[in-house]
């Protein structure tokens, strides 16, 4: 019915009645909420609008006061109780409110809080209390600078290499010189003459004692490091200078300029077990993963290929191995590669001068997580082994070496005192230095990645040996 209307029923003038209550409630019951009907003609019935406005007319303020005050009254004059009655009545004030006589009070501060509060309060302030972590001093300039003369100032080249035995592997020129980083001591391992040289590329061997040497003869030559004795000449396998090598366990993997990259197994006579075709220019970047599944290829094509050795099957057709991923996003050529330590499946590429980008990939959907324009030619990459960080070398302008943060990419620090680029690096087995080698004929050394944080006992471990048949120069 419309507010407006003459008449309204009786059931519904009994709906609008207010119902009986008493002046005040107890706490906990139900407020008292006027009707919301219409107004009525019958001044018997008192209904309301939508609004309740308090009269203070209409309340009986005697009938309050006394209800109030009666309780107290009745308790002056009431008989003092029992023993056993007061005794139960103190023991349920214990237990239901812990000896306090009042529920509510305003007048003092609360009690505090016991149990979950008070633990997180001190959990706070132990967080609280705690030193922030120390941000890692990185110096700015090299701990250790030494010449090395004829270096070859080629970007595709990989001439330097740092073993296991901590015995590390420059090719100057025609020469290939060891240096000892536990004593500082030099010695030369091989000079070769015109006709083989000069030296394309250095690689040591998991043992860290052999090394394998790819020449611009198309020639690879394994040798003894400790004996400084040549043990195998690999022949036939490639058409034009080896630029690249890679070892996984005892197989010795190759980059040619031919676009060839071959698996040798040093072990047995026929040393040529696979062949990887997908590169149309020279190979000049090759690294295995860290589980020795995965092989990432890049070569002066501007193509990164992965490689899986899932994929190899025994019977191959034309000898050769489909690739699992032809990655060509990079504009240049490609170069440096890194495999991430702590994500098996994650690896790091730069590109060259036109390009300039170190992206990062998802190795088993060959998805890009992420690419980084770092406004210089990318010729080496290296992951720090004892945290989140990448090292990367560039060339023109700065020719620096630039510490990022993964996976934010803040720069950490840039390292400058090269005056050339800064083609390629190589990383101590302990993962703390870093040695450089620039086209300014110099090789610097940078304690970049900081102190291990306690030495680890060394590991000893039984090589098969995959060398063992050689004892003499054949």
């Amino acid at each position: 019915m419309d507010a407006g209307s003459d008449s309204m029923s009786p059931e519904r003038s009994r709906r609008c009645a207010p119902a009986s209550r008493p002046p005040l409630q107890e706490a906990g019951s139900r407020p008292y909420m006027p009707s919301l009907c219409s107004a009525s003609r019958n001044p018997a019935v008192k209904c309301y609008g939508d609004r309740f406005i308090p009269v203070r007319s209409a309340m009986d303020m005697d009938m309050a006061h006394y209800l109030l005050t009666e309780p107290r009254k009745d308790t002056k004059n009431a008989a003092t109780p029992s023993p056993a009655k007061e005794v139960y009545r103190e023991l349920l004030a214990e237990r239901l409110f812990n000896n306090r006589t009042r529920i509510l009070a305003f007048r003092s501060k609360p009690p505090e809080p016991e149990n979950i509060l008070t633990e997180l309060r001190a959990d706070a302030a132990s967080i609280q209390a705690r030193p922030a972590k120390k941000r890692r001093y990185i110096p700015q300039s090299a701990e250790r600078t030494l010449d090395a003369p004829d270096l070859v100032d080629d970007y595709y080249l990989n001439l330097l290499d740092w073993g296991s035995s901590n015995v590390l592997s420059i090719a100057l020129g025609n020469t290939i010189y060891l240096w000892n980083a536990a004593n500082g001591s030099t010695s030369e391992l091989v000079t070769f003459d015109e006709d083989d040289g000069p030296v394309t590329s250095v690689s040591w061997a998991p043992d860290g004692r052999h090394i394998a040497v790819g020449l611009n003869s198309s020639t690879v030559q394994l040798w003894d490091s400790s004996s400084n004795r040549l043990l195998r000449t690999l022949q036939g396998v490639h058409e034009s200078r080896v630029g690249s090598l890679a070892w996984n366990g005892n197989i010795l993997t190759s980059g040619g300029m031919d676009g060839k990259i071959v698996n040798n197994d040093v072990r047995i006579r026929n040393h040529a077990v696979q062949t990887y075709r997908g590169h149309e220019q020279e190979v000049c970047g090759l690294k295995w993963s860290g589980s020795g599944q995965q092989l990432a290829s890049g070569g002066n094509d501007n193509l990164l290929h992965i490689w899986d050795v899932s994929m190899a099957s025994s019977v191959q057709s034309a000898g050769r191995t489909q690739w699992l991923h032809r990655l060509e996003h990079h504009l240049a050529a490609v170069k440096a590669l890194a495999w991430c330590p702590f994500q098996s499946n994650l690896l790091a590429s730069g590109g060259g001068g036109s390009d300039r980008c170190i992206k990062f990939w998802n190795t088993h959907t060959g998805a890009c997580l992420n690419s980084v324009d770092t406004g210089s030619q990318v010729c080496a990459l290296l992951w720090n082994k004892n945290d989140r960080e990448l090292l990367s070398s560039h060339g023109f302008t700065q020719n620096q070496l630039t510490l990022w943060k993964y996976p934010s990419m803040d720069k950490m620090a840039e390292l400058t005192g090269h005056t050339s680029r800064v083609l390629f690096m190589a990383q101590s087995p302990d993962g703390c230095t870093v040695a450089s080698a620039a086209g300014d004929e110099t090789l610097r050394f940078w304690n970049v990645f900081g102190t291990p944080d306690a030495p680890k006992a060394a590991i000893k471990t039984s090589h098969t040996g995959m060398f063992n048949s050689y004892n003499h120069i054949r």
